[in-house]
């Protein structure tokens, strides 16, 4: 998701060409501070094109000597079908079976915003290498929680779960993404594939 470009103690000089591909974003950190976000494109690195940073460093004329900024490129593609499913039977008052336990499972897609200020600050932090691994576990989490919720509000009678799943899928996308919208993330497709009954 997030890679920081290596540079010998991250020395860039005047000039310097910046390449951002399709579905990426280049994110420039000063000091700690986020300066710069360039789009996909091809950039020469002055401060007619780094508006931020040349504010925080004070450049009003220029500069000629080599500057320290560490240089994040975030994808901002589509992350599909990660899976999600309950680890343990999550326990529901049924109107006709009284209490049940219940197990789902599913698969869900995800995408960084185009911002991505919200998620380096929010949930990588520093880490120069930042993969769909670091975070599926934090997601799964947020999603049985909404599911388990969003289950026990519905009052979906457990065997007419099946005839709803999409409509169900789709309002607890919607929730989700309430959410996630504070790190960053944005739930592309959000899928109940199934919910099992006991026998």
């Amino acid at each position: 998701i997030i890679w920081r470009f290596p540079r010998y103690q991250n020395e860039i000089k005047n000039g310097a060409q910046l390449t951002v591909r399709e579905t990426q974003v280049a994110v420039l950190v000063d000091q700690g501070k986020f300066a710069d976000i360039y789009q996909p494109g091809r950039y020469q690195l002055t401060t007619a094109n780094m508006p931020v940073l040349s504010t925080l460093r004070g450049w009003k004329y220029g500069f000629n000597s080599p500057f320290k900024v560490e240089v994040y490129f975030v994808n901002t593609k589509q992350f599909l079908n990660l899976k999600w499913g309950t680890k343990n039977p999550i326990m529901l008052r049924d109107p006709e079976f009284g209490p049940i336990r219940m197990r789902a499972f599913g698969t869900y897609c995800f995408k960084i915003n185009s911002d991505p200020t919200k998620f380096i600050k929010n949930v990588a932090g520093t880490d120069g290498n930042f993969t769909t691994e670091g975070i599926q576990e934090q997601l799964r989490n947020f999603i049985i929680t909404k599911f388990t919720d969003h289950l026990g509000e519905s009052k979906i009678a457990a065997l007419d779960i099946a005839s709803n799943l999409n409509e169900f899928s789709a309002a607890l996308k919607e929730s989700l993404q309430v959410d996630l919208e504070e790190l960053g993330i944005e739930i592309t497709k959000f899928l109940v594939e199934n919910i099992s009954l006991p026998e």
